[in-house]
């Protein structure tokens, strides 16, 4: 694996654990040559999954694109890279489940809003901000009463 720091090739594994509900697994590393300790995953290789577009262009669904916007909603909340990451992880099993090899990337960001509503009020306003476009403030007032009456119905 090349070291991020100094590009050389050698490094070793200085601790494995599963990840992602079993479905990755998480190593530390450290370069032989500066010393340099990070993390990689390892992943099962899936079946591609394209993403069509709001114009209807396709390309390759990207689970990276939904942990930055992710990240972005989470800015300065009380939650690690990892929680943001098995919340990335459930989106991606909820479409994976769903058998199909193409995916509207308007779903996509419905599945992510329901876990955030799940998890942060904060990031979920946040991140329906930027998603939904809110036009005007009667818009978002909308949206803060919707997650309000999420918040008063009893659990099933």
């Amino acid at each position: 694996m090349k070291c991020p720091c100094c590009s050389h090739i050698g490094s070793r594994v200085i601790d494995s654990r599963p990840s992602d509900e079993g479905m990755a697994i998480r190593r530390r590393r450290e370069c032989e040559n500066c010393g340099y300790r990070f993390t990689t995953y390892e992943r099962i290789e899936q079946t591609p999954l394209l993403v069509v577009k709001k114009n209807g262009d396709r390309e390759e669904f990207d689970r990276s694109k939904i942990l930055r916007g992710i990240h972005r909603a989470f800015e300065k909340r009380p939650f690690s890279a990892e929680e943001q990451d098995e919340i990335v992880s459930r989106v991606e099993a909820k479409i994976r489940d769903e058998g199909l090899r193409e995916i509207q990337s308007e779903e996509i960001g419905e599945y992510v809003m329901d876990e955030l509503a799940q998890v942060d009020d904060v990031a979920y306003i946040r991140f329906a901000s930027v998603y939904r476009q809110f036009q005007d403030i009667e818009v978002f007032m909308q949206e803060m009463r919707n997650i309000g009456d999420k918040q008063d119905e009893p659990e099933e």
